[in-house]
């Protein structure tokens, strides 16, 4: 391939995905869908073959650029129009978290762990879970968090008419159970230990470690505990 050949193809790659990115509108690049997903690696390959790809002809990739773009949009009109047709392309948002409970099985489908849960809330400026009402895992891989009415932020109206006492023993929340696992590390950092720990979910009305999902020592001292198998309806 001839230098000259190699620039022109370069700027036709660049200026016909900037043309169809433009088309296809500002959802391809704000909302990764698994179907905004694949569309967009599609249409990078294309691209790249047209710009650097000797045995790829000009025309064969400008067609091919066209073509997809134009099935993108055809399945992003379809996407609007009708709700089925959404439900297959995109999928639906899972409650992860719901009523305070965590849902040990849309976890499971999600493909996330408890770790990952917490790392998402965290971007989301909430460390613990006692907080959330309500967590739903939306479909372009984002985090939308509900917190309980009295985890909400306080104003400055709020603080007037408050006398405010901190009653906080620790820093900040710490896992002691994950996936029914006891973290015995946490456990010594905090000063605690098994038995503290068994009397509190006892209290709660478990039996058995094996019946705890998910369990954090809450600055003030006190346990959060999520039962394993949650079901509510």
């Amino acid at each position: 391939m001839s230098v000259p050949e190699l620039i022109l193809r370069l700027v036709l790659a660049f200026i016909t995905l900037l043309v169809l990115t433009r088309i296809m509108g500002r959802k391809e690049i704000s909302q990764m869908t698994f179907f905004n997903f694949v569309s967009a690696i599609s249409i990078g390959t294309i691209g790249a073959s047209l710009a650097i790809d000797a045995n790829f002809s000009i025309t064969h990739g400008l067609i091919s650029l066209a073509g997809w773009s134009s099935f993108t949009i055809f399945l992003g009109f379809l996407d609007i129009k009708s709700e089925k047709v959404r439900m297959a392309i995109v999928g639906s948002p899972v409650i992860l978290i719901r009523k305070g409970k965590i849902m040990e099985k849309e976890l499971r489908k999600a493909r996330l762990d408890i770790d990952s849960l917490k790392a998402l809330l965290r971007k989301k400026n909430v460390f613990s879970m006692s907080d959330i009402d309500y967590a739903i895992f939306e479909t372009d891989g984002t985090l939308s968090v509900m917190k309980k009415d009295t985890k909400e932020s306080v104003t400055k109206e709020d603080l007037k008419n408050t006398h405010q006492v901190s009653t906080n023993i620790y820093p900040f929340p710490m896992t002691v159970i994950s996936d029914g696992k006891i973290n015995n590390e946490n456990l010594k950092s905090l000063n605690l230990n098994h038995s503290w720990l068994k009397k509190q979910i006892q209290s709660a009305g478990i039996h058995s470690f094996d019946d705890v999902f998910y369990a954090e020592v809450q600055k003030d001292g006190s346990l959060y505990i999520d039962s394993a198998n949650d079901l509510i309806h």
